[in-house]
């Protein structure tokens, strides 16, 4: 491994061809190889089934006589590794369903009928067309396309997998609209589904724009898959939602597999120990949602139950948080300090600059000409060195980068790649690493800012990402190294909100051995969880509640503060001021960190004879019913639900993720207590995601009877004396029916709270929805681009309790990796002002969107580096020239315009 050049010698010689798993057997590879370009590290290994030597003992090792390096052992042998751990994090992943033993799906008949992961590839610029939209019997590109849903996932007569993977209706409705995206000619995208289960942040929003695309959504499931003979196309026959026999043709076929847990996984978890379900997943309780049935092994990811990314990304910091609060006590003690590179003192020198293009597989090279840009940067004054790259970003390129910079002497390196937001600190690590300052750096965006808005045109494409790099390369000729300054951290952590998810994060804090103080603007602690009864798999909510409430009040390390809110928030990341209002009464709380937990609230409808009608209820006023073991309820004969009140509609266009669960768990319940009940439930989406499909099968076993609406054509429900009269159109029969019921149960939104005042104290945003807005939806769902803030439970977006308390968990971990530091880094790239400019106008100081400036004694500006995120307002606004951005100075912006006009 460390011999290993990545140089491609020994793949180039192996004669031995098989298929590619890594792009779903689409292609072939050697038998030597590595696994996708992007690989860390980026090394070869060989396939020991399919080598010539070590699989099938035939004469070969012409890898081993060519490699340059000496890199290949054919005696090398495996090793068993021991290792002391404290705790384990279980986190194997999953496979993908494989339908090729459903007949009627044809999958192993035709090359157009391919899985959702096979089209993955067929989409990625590192797969096996290079990001081209073919298909894969003639590699023409399809005019139509057509995808089904819940393959693999529930059906209990052809696979036996009866939950819903969670998953497939976002994805494929995701790979529709690159389709749409990736092709150039007009493109038919039809998903035939049961149920569109769009039920995370936004998703219901993307599936809404997605149908203003032209994706068509079809409701039908597709019983058979016809090849067509004479042809490489695909017939579909299925009934649509007027009862009408429809057949389709289409050039490929796209089964959404589900997601199932593999058999290693499970022979890995009987050797740990670890209880699985019927379902082959992790059994864990709601209310410790990443621990399994072993003390010390934590688990996330897709075998701890069907999920996205985002979720799952919840889980893996929850994870962390759970394998490290039994261990918190040996924090810190095996740290081995990483060696620090001393940067070189360039004062003095000449620039010398280095100019890396990227390829970045056909995201930059499938439009721009990367060999000829580079050819270019060659011709440019300062410029000592010039590669370019396959992927920038990997790392044996990282390696590479730093070992140009200490053999030419540069000083100075432009990469002409991405975007700087997520490949910038990257870059700078890089340099860091090579011992130069790493603000002596500079990008040219040629994929965001070019290939990807000029696909259409290549050649005006490549002029411009000539004129970015020749940009770049002027403005870093003026670069100067800049410097930053450690600031300490205080330990203490200030919770707002005292519902679960609050609760958890102090109670978390307090178990890794820090202070919080637990804000509440209520009398009491306990948040929406007071209202609930049970979880869907049946635990009591309020035995819980009451425990944790119990183990929080009577916490050393925690302090409540009830009926109090904030007034005023000053500081910055480790060092906050944030002054609290208890009735009056003010007091000034020094804190590192901030984690919101405010939660949400019911929305009170103002339809369905709502508050005009004793036996119209929300699920809370549902859940109090059954706490009181109402008569109400064991004397009802005809109970109805109507689901989305509130949810997915103009004013609230986003799924509420708990209702329809809570409807089912909550009709199986009457008809336990009642049996001759009947129970009745309306609704547009059935979406009862993940595991939580067996509550919705139980519910239809139980005879519990499902009529669907859409949002045009809602039920209408009438007084009719003490009973209630439901007026709808039957999506079956296609005609008007009416239903008189005794209890009516609305499935009302979550709302959120607004919390403006907030938001505008800690400078953080709300979405048009009320919901707090995190720093990245997937990859970093607890966090706020504002550092040292983090957000948990409600305010973030609905969710059930277990999503709840593992966010919550979540937060704590996020929070730790600030606190378990003495001290942090700021400044680098801010303003500074200069006073002898400034007249003290303010102006500054009212534009800065961050507060990070004020007037010193002097009546003079002053800039507080740790809040300072170098945003530029300041230098924009004002009118004596006063402000000065570090890194983007005017001499330096100034350049970059000059070596544009000198073309234009």
């Amino acid at each position: 491994m460390d011999k290993c050049i990545a140089c491609g010698v020994c793949a180039e010689k192996c004669p031995s061809k098989v298929d590619d798993g890594y792009n779903e057997s689409l292609n072939k590879r050697k038998a030597i190889y590595v696994k996708y370009s992007q690989a860390v590290p980026l090394k070869y290994l060989i396939d020991k089934e399919n080598c010539r030597l070590l699989g099938k003992g035939k004469k070969c090792g012409v890898c081993e006589k060519k490699c340059p390096s000496d890199a290949i052992n054919f005696e090398d042998k495996e090793k068993n590794l021991s290792l002391n751990v404290g705790s384990i994090v279980f986190a194997p992943g999953f496979q993908a369903y494989d339908p090729s033993g459903i007949d009627n799906y044809a999958y192993n008949m035709s090359p157009n009928i391919i899985t959702s992961l096979e089209y993955e590839r067929i989409l990625a610029a590192s797969g096996p067309f290079t990001g081209h939209l073919v298909r894969p019997s003639d590699h023409k590109e399809p005019e139509r396309i057509a995808w089904l849903q819940c393959v693999g996932s529930r059906d209990i007569n052809r696979c036996g997998n009866e939950y819903c993977s969670s998953v497939c209706c976002m994805y494929a409705i995701k790979e529709a609209v690159i389709s749409l995206e990736h092709s150039k000619n007009p493109l038919d995208c039809a998903i035939f589904y049961m149920d569109m289960r769009t039920h995370g942040k936004d998703f219901d929003k993307y599936m809404e724009k997605a149908e203003k695309e032209g994706v068509r959504l079809v409701r039908s499931r597709i019983h058979t898959i016809d090849p067509i003979p004479g042809s490489d196309d695909l017939r579909l026959v299925y009934v649509n939602e007027k009862g009408e026999k429809v057949a389709e043709e289409f050039d490929m076929v796209v089964l959404s597999v589900g997601l199932e847990t593999s058999p290693e996984t499970i022979s890995m978890a009987e050797k740990l120990g670890i209880d699985v379900d019927k379902d082959k997943f992790c059994v864990s309780s709601s209310f410790e949602p990443v621990a399994t049935s072993v003390p010390g092994i934590s688990v996330c990811g897709v075998f701890n139950g069907p999920k996205d990314i985002p979720v799952a990304v919840m889980e893996a910091s929850a994870a962390a948080y759970s394998a490290s609060s039994s261990i918190a006590e040996a924090r810190n003690t095996m740290i081995k300090e990483p060696d620090v590179n001393e940067l070189r003192n360039i004062a003095g020198e000449p620039p010398k600059v280095g100019v890396f293009v990227c390829s970045c597989g056909v995201n930059i090279a499938g439009t721009v000409d990367v060999k000829g840009v580079a050819e270019y940067a060659k011709t440019l004054p300062f410029v000592e060195y010039v590669d370019n790259n396959l992927f920038a970003c990997s790392q044996d390129t990282q390696d590479k980068i730093k070992d140009i910079i200490r053999e030419q002497g540069l000083n100075r390196v432009v990469v002409a790649a991405c975007t700087p937001r997520t490949h910038e600190p990257l870059f700078q690590e890089t340099l860091e690493g090579a011992g130069l300052n790493k603000y002596l750096f500079e990008m040219a965006n040629i994929r965001n800012h070019d290939s990807w808005v000029h696909a259409d045109t290549p050649e005006k494409a490549t002029e411009k990402a000539k004129d970015l790099v020749r940009m770049a390369v002027s403005k870093s000729v003026l670069l100067e190294p800049l410097t930053q300054v450690n600031l300490g951290v205080n330990k203490k952590v200030l919770v707002l909100g005292g519902g679960v998810a609050g609760m958890i994060c102090a109670k978390g804090l307090s178990i890794q051995g820090f202070e919080s103080v637990l804000v509440e603007k209520t009398g009491r602690l306990g948040g929406q969880a007071k209202n609930l009864c049970q979880t869907y798999k049946g635990e009591d909510i309020a035995a819980y509640l009451n425990k944790l409430i119990e183990e929080v009040e009577n916490d050393e390390h925690i302090t409540i503060k009830y009926n109090t809110t904030i007034s005023q928030v000053d500081g910055f990341v480790g060092n906050f001021k944030t002054s609290l209002d208890a009735n009056g009464t003010q007091e000034v709380l020094e804190h590192g960190v901030t984690i919101i937990a405010t939660g949400a609230s019911e929305h009170k409808p103002g339809e369905y004879l709502y508050g005009e009608h004793l036996m119209v209820k929300t699920h809370k006023e549902l859940d109090d019913l059954f706490k009181e073991d109402s008569q109400i309820i064991k004397d009802a004969q005809n109970v109805a639900f109507i689901q989305c009140v509130g949810s997915r509609d103009t004013d609230r266009p986003y799924c509420s993720k708990v209702c329809c669960t809570h409807s089912m768990h909550s009709a199986v319940e009457i008809k336990k207590k009642n049996p001759d009940a009947n129970v009745y439930i309306f609704y547009r989406d059935i979406r009862t995601y993940a595991q939580r499909e067996d509550v919705y099968r139980e519910a239809r076993s139980l005879g519990v009877i499902f009529i669907r609406f859409d949002r045009e054509h809602k039920p209408d429900v009438k007084a009719d004396g003490e009973q209630l009269s439901i007026a709808f159109n039957d999506h079956v029969l296609n005609r008007a029916c009416t239903l008189n019921v005794d209890l009516l149960i609305l499935a009302s939104a979550i709302v959120s709270n607004r919390e403006e005042k907030i938001a505008q104290f800690f400078k953080i945003p709300l979405d048009d929805d009320g919901w707090f807005v995190e720093a990245h939806q997937k990859l970093r769902p607890v966090d706020f681009a504002t550092d040292g803030l983090f957000i948990c439970g409600l305010a973030h977006y609905p969710k059930p309790i277990d999503e709840s308390i593992t966010q919550a968990q979540a937060a704590v971990a996020r929070a730790i990796t600030l606190l378990s530091t003495d001290t942090i880094v700021v400044g680098g790239s801010v303003s500074v002002i200069k006073k002898n400019r400034c007249s003290g106008c303010g102006l500054c100081i009212t534009l800065c969107p961050y507060q990070a400036i004020n007037l010193d004694e002097d009546q003079k500006a002053v800039v507080n580096e740790a809040l300072c995120k170098g945003c530029g307002v300041c230098v924009s606004s004002c009118r004596s020239g006063a402000p000065t951005l570090k890194g983007f100075t005017n001499e330096e912006i100034m350049a970059q315009l000059d070596a544009l006009e000198d073309v234009v």
